[in-house]
């Protein structure tokens, strides 16, 4: 009974197991082409709350690798392999699922960044357009009016 999980062991490996299982779906949801900001916002703060979360499951996780290796000591080699193998691929999603999180973070702040200069330039340049039009739809002066003439080309 010495080399078996304690019952705690397998309801925190379900929990976890099921909690990755969740994140990687999350994670996996297809990127597309964002226009409007708040979306981008509202998917960062999706993205936070799963790190937080991950977070939270970390000590799971750090329970289950202490009873494993409690367990290595006490157990028949191949029932240690077999947890051990076990941990391994559960930290090994752990791992991939941490960095996609971080990488998607990380890009998406870029992207949003980009995204509010790209609508300044936006507005800027519908500012100077604008006052063009208005430029442009002013009378023009008297083929005789050579100062007015001037000022004219100066402002073009």
């Amino acid at each position: 009974f010495d080399s078996l999980p304690p019952a705690h062991y397998k309801e925190t490996m379900n929990t976890i197991l099921l909690w990755i299982q969740q994140s990687e779906t999350k994670l996996c949801t297809p990127q597309v082409t964002v226009t409007e900001y708040e979306i981008m916002e509202q998917r960062l703060r999706e993205l936070k709350t799963l790190q937080s979360s991950l977070q939270e499951q970390q000590k799971g996780l750090n329970y289950l690798s202490t009873t494993v290796e409690e367990m290595s000591r006490k157990a028949p080699a191949d029932v240690s392999q077999k947890y051990q193998s076990e941990i391994e691929g559960i930290v090994g999603r752990w791992k991939k699922l941490s960095a996609q999180l971080v990488e998607q973070s990380q890009k998406l702040e870029e992207l949003m960044t980009k995204f509010q200069r790209f609508q300044n330039d936006t507005k800027t340049l519908k500012k100077w357009m604008a006052e063009v039009d208005v430029f442009l739809k002013e009378e023009w002066p008297a083929l005789g009016d050579s100062a007015a003439l001037e000022k004219q080309l100066e402002q073009c």
